[in-house]
């Protein structure tokens, strides 16, 4: 840089020698002068290069682990540095801290996308500001600006960085400045308070330990290292009971390697404990519902600017004031602004042959709209790179098109060049090896250490074949035990597996038994040096496995049968005719899952594997990829049988006969050119208000985000569900129809109003809805699912 401009480099040192030179004064304040100088002196570079046409990207070491693998990624500024955070902290935040979020997805082609985030707490420094969006600029260079970048602020998150964290946030109070850090020592002398809030979106938010901080309306948990107490006020209901036992259990798995016993107390039942603490319970208030829900009538006020350049002079000059926009505006020599701002949104689309100036001006044009517009400072800021558009933008054009390399947009696309960026639904990805995973970063390794698998009988564990590892059933509950080694030091992780029709007793038992074995290896993390071991517990339900254990089995798929082996009279017989869905996930895994063999499971997304006494059927739905394929052949290596292949619609009368008869399906055939635009969207809608309110669930669709009190809307876009769980208000069944009326008119996208709407109640879902859901049960709400969460738990 030097060479382009002397006067600059001298600049550069004098302001590196001024904030040296400080030193004089107290340690802090020297340390807080040279840290804003550097961040200073940073930005100053990164607009000299701009300037003078020098490539901005600064090489970080930490940038060379990003983005290598799918999954999630996070980091924390320190000290004007860029650290990662341990896996197993993965949605914990300093409220005084800035972070940087990135999740990495590959696609079909193999080709990886990056969703990435710089998070700022609500009392981060504006040193750690500058420095966090310095760093997600460099990262983007880094990554060729292919990721879509987003800024969040504490509180209003966007959905794609909720969809990160399905079990929830916590805010904790401090941060680096103040000595606070994301290293785990097993401390059990913790004494804080979390309040809990959110049904959709929880987050759990660290406030005072004293009664001032509670309410009738809500959960609260009392963190005191070897216990953790629940504390669920008078009026709060079973969903965020729920929530909050979730968030509970992974302070006691995550935090304390599951050394913490989770008690749960009803309000007027508080424990001795609790008291010592807090002192005699006083009068509560009631708790406020301050969640943040949007009015849908707000979706639609949208406007469109373009940035330019192409007189010598930045200028933005309004395209359109009204929405749906037309696809052929954007054009690759400019950037534009789509303001969406009374709705909390403002996006920035960047063409890929915009001049660099424009590109910065776009970036600040967004920050001046939310100030002259008077919108809030926690507005979201969306940052797209073109051909990197996200559903949530494309949904404000009127028939928007992902082009493959046939057709012409204004002078935006060129043939070849082309990045077809695919959000696919129900995890659907490309399998890949995953690599190793750093031991520092949460535990685990290839998966190719030692490992003893146990079921459980009655209340005992009994060895498992290694012939049949990664073979489980839904009716049983497993305990794996998986040895690694990483610089010298041995360590174990207890994976106790708990299938989704396991018993009470099983599941109750199978934390009983991981906790003796934890014991029998030591009894906890020894921070010591030569020597060391390292046990740590992980609680797994069917349909969560994580990576490291998906990785455990050799590439193959993991299975998961019907039925048990813990039965009364030994194991349960396999029926005669077997249906397995075979399902990849973004994350590398396959799953197998068997489900009955009728043709309404069926599902033109997935391959599915039919095993009879006589004959086998590999049958592939027109929407499955190649991963999925594989999958189903190594299932069927794995029941040692042959299988016909046949693709979806080319079936012989003898698969539908074993099937008995064709029946309705889940068939996607529009998912080709319409599924990266419209994906399959969760809500809970009300009017109760006077105004249409509604409520996005973040993240994939699971069947556990279906509130047995809430009335849902499920939109896949061809048609909108209307669900209505059996603890609903009379007042929100006898509106469901209305609410999702009222939902297709407020879509920006000026959709047909003539949409089909489906009113489906619990219990009697058609497989239509059923089939956007992983290996939907029929049988999960046989058991309350808070019953289910609190099997294991102590209840006071």
């Amino acid at each position: 840089l030097t060479n382009h401009s002397p006067a600059f480099a001298e600049i550069a040192i004098v302001f590196g020698r001024k904030g040296a030179d400080r030193s004089t004064h107290s340690s802090r304040q020297a340390s807080q002068v040279q840290l804003r100088h550097f961040a200073f002196c940073q930005l100053l570079i990164c607009i000299a290069c701009g300037f003078w046409g020098i490539s901005t990207m600064v090489y970080h070491p930490e940038f060379e682990n990003a983005g290598k693998e799918t999954g999630l990624q996070i980091w924390r500024v320190e000290k004007l540095d860029l650290v990662a955070v341990p896996k197993n902290l993965y949605g914990d935040f300093f409220v005084g801290d800035a972070y940087l979020v990135m999740r990495t997805i590959q696609q079909r082609s193999g080709k990886f996308q990056y969703d990435l985030h710089f998070w700022l707490g609500d009392s981060c420094s504006q040193d750690e500001k500058g420095a966090a969006a310095i760093f997600t600029v460099q990262m983007d260079d880094y990554l060729d600006g292919i990721p879509v970048q987003y800024r969040e602020v504490q509180g209003h998150e966007s959905n794609v960085f909720l969809g990160n964290f399905k079990q929830g946030l916590k805010y904790k109070a401090g941060g680096v400045a103040s000595g606070f850090s994301h290293v785990v020592p097993n401390e059990v002398t913790v004494q804080r308070c979390l309040h809990v809030k959110g049904r959709r979106t929880v987050r759990a938010i660290e406030v005072p330990l004293a009664w001032d901080s509670f309410n009738t309306g809500d959960c609260f948990i009392v963190d005191l290292g070897d216990e953790v107490l629940q504390w669920c006020g008078s009026k709060c209901n079973r969903f965020e009971r729920l929530k909050a036992t979730y968030i509970a259990k992974g302070i006691r798995d995550n935090e304390r390697s599951g050394r913490a016993r989770v008690r749960v107390m009803e309000e007027g039942r508080e424990s001795e404990r609790l008291l010592e603490v807090l002192g005699p319970k006083p009068d509560l208030p009631e708790g406020s519902d301050d969640a943040i829900k949007a009015d849908a009538s707000n979706r639609k006020l949208a406007k469109l600017y373009k940035v330019s350049n192409a007189s010598g002079e930045i200028s933005i000059s309004l395209v359109s004031a009204e929405n749906p926009f037309k696809q052929g505006t954007l054009q690759s020599e400019d950037c534009f602004i789509l303001d969406n701002g009374s709705n909390g949104m403002i996006f920035v689309w960047k063409g890929k042959q915009a001049d660099p100036e424009e590109r910065k001006v776009a970036l600040k044009g967004a920050e001046d709209f939310i100030s002259k517009m008077g919108y809030p400072q926690h507005t979201q800021v969306q940052i797209l790179p073109e051909s990197g558009e996200t559903p949530l933008f494309k949904q404000y054009f009127k028939n928007w098109v992902d082009l493959y390399q046939t057709q012409g947009m204004g002078t935006c696309y060129i043939s070849g060049q082309i990045a077809k960026i695919e959000k696919v639904p129900f995890d659907v990805g490309t399998l890949h090896e995953s690599p190793a995973m750093a031991a520092q970063y949460g535990m685990v390794d290839d998966g190719s250490g030692e490992k003893t698998i146990w079921r459980i009988e009655g209340s005992d564990k009994v060895l498992v074949d290694p012939g049949t590892h990664g073979q489980f059933y839904g009716g049983d509950c497993y305990i794996i035990l998986y040895a690694y080694t990483f610089s010298g030091r041995s360590g174990h992780i207890i994976y106790f597996w708990q299938g989704s029709d396991s018993s009470q007793d099983e599941i109750g038992a199978s934390a009983i038994l991981t906790a003796q074995l934890d014991e029998d290896l030591g009894g906890g993390p020894v921070q010591g040096s030569d020597g060391s071991r390292i046990v740590n517990q992980v609680r797994v339900i069917q349909g969560k496995e994580p990576a490291h254990l998906m990785s455990m089995f050799g590439g193959q798929p993991l299975v998961v049968y019907q039925g048990g082996s813990s039965r009364d009279g030994g194991q349960s017989t396999p029926a005669d005719n077997r249906l397995f869905q075979v399902r990849a996930s973004s994350s590398g895994s396959t799953r197998a899952v068997e489900v009955d063999a009728t043709a309404s499971n069926l599902n033109a997304n997935d391959v599915f594997v039919l095993k009879t006494p006589d004959s086998s059927y590999l049958w592939v739905g027109q929407e499955a990829s190649d991963p999925e394929r594989q999958g189903a052949q190594q299932l069927l290596d794995i029941l040692g049988v042959g299988a016909t292949e046949v693709g979806e619609g080319s079936e012989p009368d003898d698969f539908w006969n074993i099937l008995g008869g064709k029946a309705e399906y889940r068939t996607s055939l529009r998912l080709k050119n319409k599924m990266d635009v419209h994906p399959p969207r969760l809500f809970a809608c009300s009017n109760k208000t006077g105004r249409f309110i509604i409520e996005e669930v973040p993240g994939e669709q699971t069947q556990d985000d279906l509130a047995t009190d809430d009335v849902m809307l499920l939109d896949t876009w061809d048609q909108v569900f209307v669900w209505i769980g059996k603890d609903a208000q009379e007042e929100e069944k006898s509106e469901a129809s209305a609410s999702a009326t009222m939902y297709i008119e407020s879509d920006p996208s000026n959709r047909d109003r003539r949409t089909p709407i489906v009113v489906v109640k619990q219990g009697f879902e058609p497989p239509s809805f059923s089939g956007w859901f992983l290996a939907w049960d029929n049988d999960y709400w046989s058991v309350d699912p808070l019953q289910r969460a609190m099997a294991d738990l102590e209840m006071e």
